[in-house]
């Protein structure tokens, strides 16, 4: 069995009276696929945010690599190879991929971002800029500007912003959100091809994506994990059944 690359014990985080991480604990192992899901406002994309430094834990511990980063900035996550993927389209529209991706490579190299000077000017920065757009399906599109591509597209080259980080783990939100059947279909290829090459922790609703991808899964409700096991597991779970997939038991 691999070690464990990510684990969480005990978090929590609240707001006010609600609480939306409810002293949760899981592991994403080195070289797999994990999955999060549940139903709106289980606490995913909060728990995201506290894996990724946007949010600071109430308790808890997180720890990567074997080393506690729970107080640790998102800067220095992504330092340490931990990058994220956002639920909301987050790419510069006026700029080109290429020079969205070669800015997230310069951010991760901790330089001063030179939007006077375009970043794919600069020859450190071209080549895994251009790189991870290979890795993403998006090369031929190098030099158009991002609000030209379609959702999908914005979608993969967002995946290709994350991928100039160099990131041990994957932060994946909700990748194939607002997605057809046949940019679902491309953007599960292109995760299916980033296995073994990348350990991915991966939010999303789409349960034909989820069941595709992943080796484990873990679901949340109400900030807490009700179970965590392989597909075949949690198809098989009957608390699973009921609080999300919307079974019976007899069903």
């Amino acid at each position: 069995m691999a070690e464990a690359m990510l684990k969480v014990e005990g978090l929590v985080k609240r707001f006010g009276g609600l609480v939306a991480t409810d002293n949760l604990s899981l592991d994403v192992r080195d070289g797999e696929v994990h999955a999060l899901i549940g139903p709106n406002g289980a606490g995913k994309t909060t728990l995201i945010a506290q894996l990724s430094g946007f949010l600071r834990p109430d308790a808890g511990r997180i720890t990567f690599t074997d080393r506690d980063i729970t107080a640790l900035p998102a800067a220095a996550r992504v330092r340490l190879g931990l990058a994220r993927s956002f639920q909301i389209t987050s790419v510069l529209r006026d700029f080109t991929a290429l020079d969205n991706v070669a800015l997230a490579e310069q951010a991760r190299q901790g330089h001063s971002f030179r939007f006077w000077q375009p970043a794919r000017s600069d020859r450190s920065l071209r080549g895994p800029a251009s790189a991870a757009l290979e890795a993403v399906g998006l090369a031929h599109r190098a030099d158009d500007p991002a609000a030209s591509l379609s959702h999908g597209e914005q979608r993969q080259l967002e995946v290709a912003m994350a991928l100039a980080c160099d990131p041990r783990l994957l932060l994946l939100d909700e990748p194939m959100a607002g997605m057809g059947p046949e940019e679902s279909a491309r953007m599960v290829d292109l995760l299916r091809g980033l296995r073994g090459q990348r350990t991915m922790l991966l939010i999303e609703h789409d349960m034909d994506a989820v069941f595709a991808l992943a080796d484990r899964i873990t679901v949340l409700v109400y900030g807490r994990a009700i179970a965590t096991g392989t597909p075949a597991e949690i198809r098989a779970n009957p608390e699973v059944r009921t609080a999300y997939l919307g079974e019976s038991e007899g069903t």
